[in-house]
């Protein structure tokens, strides 16, 4: 039975781009490469339906304030910009970092640059997501760790006092690599350092919420339903970004695509912390049609969202209490339906041997 829980839902619409590898720069779906974003976006808001409520755009990569008004139109009264996200990691100007720029003009251009994003969000009713995919480094030695990290802090605190003004919930979205292969804000912890720092600068970090990307703590070897968890209790979950992967890379494959466990574990202490913001979906469908494969991420997380609902709290409760992993899994398996009776035909298959 479908969960009665309604989760709000994003996609990002880089889904359904030419889906570009540094191997095919042409990207796997050249036949999209004509469309601008809001053609896309019409594609794809016609091709979802209602199984998304709003769409992500990266600031002046793929939404600006030119477009913002056609946007939404197309998205009309059903559907909503949920996120702007930060959009200068692909700026080939801002290859030695943004914020952590070594050149003082750069750093300012990039503040300017968030501000006005931060701007559109504000105007638009939307969060505004933080990826620093280009604040980092490539080799030892080629930085100045400590002014590097001062830049970086400087700058956001800039822009967070910034969102702060104009209302605006600022998310930070860490990751390990790609394309700088150190990024300052690697895991979860680095995220929080952030989040102390400028409080320790004197910044009101109430707004300062953190976005979870699944396939970026899984690459990290980061639990998802124990940090889900801290970050609820701690009032800094604002966001999900959900997909899967391999565990190596970014792959932002479909939802319950790999680590279905740990998946079915996040939408269990979400539903237990009282969770209440957007399961956004960030995916990549390399070589497969984005319109199915968003669909397919949706309806795979709410079967996954069933089966969490279908544990039962009680026996769960006792198994954890006792640091049962062979009980907490009977629940697990339970739910997935591996019933008492499935055991007694295992059992009695192997006493016929």
């Amino acid at each position: 039975m479908v969960s009665k829980k309604r989760w709000k839902t994003s996609v990002g619409i880089w889904a359904f781009g030419t889906a570009p590898t540094r191997f095919v720069p042409g990207g796997y779906k050249p036949e999209v490469a004509g469309l601008d974003v809001t053609e896309r976006l019409k594609r794809a808001v016609e091709g979802v339906g209602p199984l998304i409520d709003g769409y992500e755009f990266h600031y002046e990569t793929e939404i600006t304030d030119d477009n913002a008004p056609k946007i939404q139109e197309i998205l009309g009264k059903d559907h909503c910009i949920a996120m702007i996200c930060y959009g200068l990691v692909p700026n080939p100007r801002y290859q030695y970092g943004a914020l952590s720029n070594p050149d003082p003009a750069l750093r300012r251009e990039a503040v300017e640059h968030m501000k006005r994003g931060i701007d559109l969000a504000a105007s638009v009713g939307a969060g505004y997501i933080y990826w620093p995919g280009n604040e980092g480094y490539n080799y030892p030695f080629q930085r100045d760790y400590a002014k590097t990290w001062g830049y970086f802090l400087e700058g956001l605190q800039e822009v967070v006092e910034h969102a702060n003004a104009r209302g605006v919930t600022f998310l930070l979205e860490h990751k390990n690599s790609e394309p700088a292969m150190r990024i300052l804000m690697r895991n979860i912890g680095m995220a929080l350092f952030i989040i102390k720092k400028l409080a320790e600068m004197g910044t009101d970090v109430s707004r300062v919420k953190i976005n979870m990307d699944w396939q970026h703590l899984i690459m990290n070897g980061e639990p998802l339903g124990e940090y889900a968890a801290l970050l609820l209790s701690e009032g800094l979950l604002g966001h999900q970004h959900a997909n899967s992967g391999w565990g190596t890379f970014d792959d932002d494959n479909m939802v319950g695509a790999q680590f279905i466990e740990q998946q079915i574990d996040l939408l269990r202490e979400l539903l237990k912390g009282g969770y209440d913001g957007y399961i956004g979906f960030d995916l990549y469908p390399y070589t497969e049609d984005p319109i199915e494969a968003v669909k397919r991420s949706v309806i795979q997380m709410e079967f996954m969202l069933a089966i969490a609902e279908r544990m039962n709290d009680e026996e769960l409760a006792a198994a954890k209490a006792a640091a049962d992993a062979v009980g907490a899994y009977r629940v697990f398996w339970k739910a997935l339906g591996l019933d008492d009776e499935f055991e007694r035909q295992v059992y009695e298959k192997y006493a016929k041997r």
